[in-house]
Parts: C-alpha cells; structure tokens; sequence
C-alpha cells in the first residue's frame, strides 16, 4: 500500500488565499481508479495499491493549477511506500490513536 501526502502552493495569484487553485487540483483526481484520498488543513494524502496511480494524480493535480493561469506551482510530495502488509490510512490513523490511550 502506498500514501503519499501532497502539498500544491500556487505562486503568484492575485490573492493569498489558495482555496480556490487546491479545490479545483482536488476536484481534477476525483475519479482516477484505484485512488482514495483524503484532505487536510495542510495537504491531501493519496493512496493507492500503484506507484503510477500517485504519480498520475500528482501530475494531474499539479496541471490543473497551470491550466488555471498559474505559470509556476510549488509540490511538495511525501511518499510511504509498504510492501510488508497493506495498511490503510485509517488503520495508521487508529494505530497511533490507540498509543495515546
């Protein structure tokens, strides 16, 4: 199973905020196959069984922004790539919560 958290900074927009260009590079991966993801206040986590499958939503998200008028676009890419078992985001998630008690 592989996560990859993905961070898109548009550079140069007119305003600071960023909401609108992330909205759209989120919208644009909505219905590649084999591709869950979750948002977050600082990036989006991607995840897939297919290192191509990440990388496809990680080009798409990134051309959406320059197709939106943006001539330069800041990725920042963290990829968790496990072959020993299949864990899910979620699962990850729960593992650390039951560490806090």
């Amino acid at each position: 199973m592989i996560q990859a958290e993905i961070s898109i900074y548009p550079m140069a927009t007119r305003t600071t905020s960023a909401s609108f260009y992330i909205a759209k590079a989120i919208e644009s991966i909505q219905k590649i196959e084999n591709l869950r993801y979750e948002i977050n206040a600082m990036g989006t986590i991607l995840e897939s069984n297919d290192m191509d499958v990440i990388n496809t939503a990680t080009k798409q998200m990134t051309e959406t922004v320059h197709n939106l008028g943006i001539a330069r676009v800041e990725v920042i890419i963290k990829i968790d790539s496990r072959r020993d078992k299949q864990v899910k985001m979620e699962e990850k998630l729960d593992s650390i919560k039951k560490q806090m008690g």
